[in-house]
């Protein structure tokens, strides 16, 4: 059965943080709440963690996996920024958007787009998660957290648990979650696309 943290929303207990970081390092896969709903997230060089995610989600390698990320100083490494892309990141930044943006060579093939090499890349507006993040250290994969079947995604740490309990590691409770999810918005071609409108409004984007 996956542990259970109830982390505080806006003072995260820095002890319950090193344990989950432990946890993540380690090879687990967390449960956790971001700006939009919950979320699965693990390490970006965990082959093993990132193929589990992939099944609990139940979806393929063609399936924009995120990268989450600090700050936009972590991009460059893992996808290539234009300075108008950067100009249009930093105004949607930390907020409940992803951008999808080309893959860099640094950034493990499996967790790119297999026909055409790109990445989701996000910065949450979350004290938890941004402080999971810093804890850990480096950049995490995570992905929305809706359950095959599902026509809505799990914001509730206690249903996670209930549904979860026995294929993750740990559920952080760090209160209840939206309903709605990130704004996807593609910014590989010559416009912006917006590809699915969530919290986050596109109008910064000229959509």
């Amino acid at each position: 059965m996956s542990q259970y943290f109830e982390i505080h929303p806006d003072n995260p207990q820095p002890r319950l943080l090193r344990q989950a970081a432990q946890i993540i390092q380690s090879g687990g896969i967390v449960a956790a709440p971001t700006d939009s709903a919950y979320a699965l997230v693990c390490r970006l060089d965990d082959k093993a963690a990132v193929e589990r995610l992939r099944r609990i989600r139940g979806v393929d390698e063609k399936h924009h996996l995120t990268l989450l990320v600090r700050d936009l100083s972590e991009i460059a490494l893992y996808a290539r920024v234009d300075n108008q892309q950067y100009r249009q990141l930093k105004a949607v930044t930390p907020g409940p958007f992803t951008i999808i943006l080309e893959a860099t060579r640094e950034l493990p093939r499996r967790l790119s787009h297999p026909q055409r090499k790109t990445i989701g890349i996000r910065v949450p507006e979350n004290t938890i998660l941004l402080a999971l993040l810093d804890e850990v250290g480096e950049p995490l994969i995570g992905t929305t957290l809706q359950l095959p079947g599902d026509d809505h995604m799990l914001s509730d740490p206690e249903e996670v648990q209930e549904r979860l309990g026995k294929q993750i590691e740990l559920v952080i409770d760090g209160g209840a979650g939206t309903l709605e999810p990130t704004t996807i918005v593609d910014l590989t071609g010559p416009e912006p696309a917006l590809l699915r409108e969530g919290r986050g409004g596109p109008a910064v984007f000229g959509l």
